[in-house]
């Protein structure tokens, strides 16, 4: 079993910065490919970011692409989503999850989740 843990999470105003940390633990294995999703409430749990297991081959959803990016160290079990130029549509609980689908945007596909984070950005 695969324990995932976020933080980073906060209250920013619009144009603001965070960094999100997402850090495995328990029976971790490297081949894993990580995302990033969000839900904001009333809404559906989105795909935000995606990187593979290697910590190559980033990808983004539409909304989000050119502010935020997503990064990997193998070596401490760590996820990262550093999100730049934040706006209030943002606001939403951040959730790491990993799997073996790298880059779906199927929350289903994913077998692991974290408790999640909140983001809040103030307008």
């Amino acid at each position: 079993q695969v324990q995932l843990v976020e933080s980073g999470g906060g209250f920013v105003q619009a144009g603001g910065s965070l960094r999100l940390s997402c850090v495995a633990s328990g029976r971790t294995y490297s081949n894993y490919d990580f995302a990033w999703f969000r839900q904001a409430p009333g809404n559906e749990r989105e795909f935000v970011a995606g990187i593979s297991w290697k910590g190559d081959s980033p990808d983004y959803a539409g909304a989000v692409k050119g502010r935020f990016a997503i990064s990997r160290d193998i070596d401490k079990d760590t996820v990262y989503l550093q999100m730049n130029d934040l706006k209030p549509e943002d606001t939403a609980v951040y959730y790491c999850a990993g799997g073996w689908y790298l880059n779906s945007g199927y929350a289903g596909h994913y077998a692991f989740w974290g408790q999640g984070t909140q983001v809040t950005v103030s307008s």
